[in-house]
């Protein structure tokens, strides 16, 4: 695999991750949308919407975990490639693009997450409670 390839391949992840997140940040617009729109209280409705948040929240943080992996591997593998030292031309390119790839700490991206997470479910079902209150 060339070093051009492996530069692909991390940017590519980093578009998967991208994709990952604003996946997670429309489906957590689109709950919050469907809960503030609803006027009747329903405890079941809530509760249903709350565990298939919570499925879904799991599965794209195992994607994303899966995908910021893949790039630490790609860049290690960036890193120790020799075809970057056997081109003047591709050694100067390593040389001013690899300090610039830095992704983030996996830990970083879960805590992000699961904040998120915690604050929707508790958004939900706070609107839930507030139906209750009113009716």
């Amino acid at each position: 695999m060339s070093y051009t390839d492996l530069v692909l391949m991390y940017f590519e992840r980093s578009n998967a991750l991208q994709w990952l997140w604003t996946l997670y940040v429309v489906i957590a617009g689109g709950l919050l949308a469907f809960s503030s729109m609803r006027k009747q209280r329903d405890i079941a409705t809530t509760t249903l919407v709350t565990v298939l948040f919570c499925i879904f929240a799991y599965k794209n943080l195992g994607g994303l975990k899966d995908v910021t992996m893949h790039r630490f591997a790609i860049l290690e593998a960036l890193k120790g490639h020799p075809a970057a030292a056997a081109d003047a031309g591709a050694a100067r390119a390593a040389k001013l693009v690899e300090p610039t790839l830095v992704p983030p700490p996996w830990e970083e991206g879960r805590n992000t997450h699961v904040v998120g997470d915690v604050l929707l479910v508790a958004a939900l079902w706070t609107m839930e409670l507030r139906r209750r209150r009113q009716a």
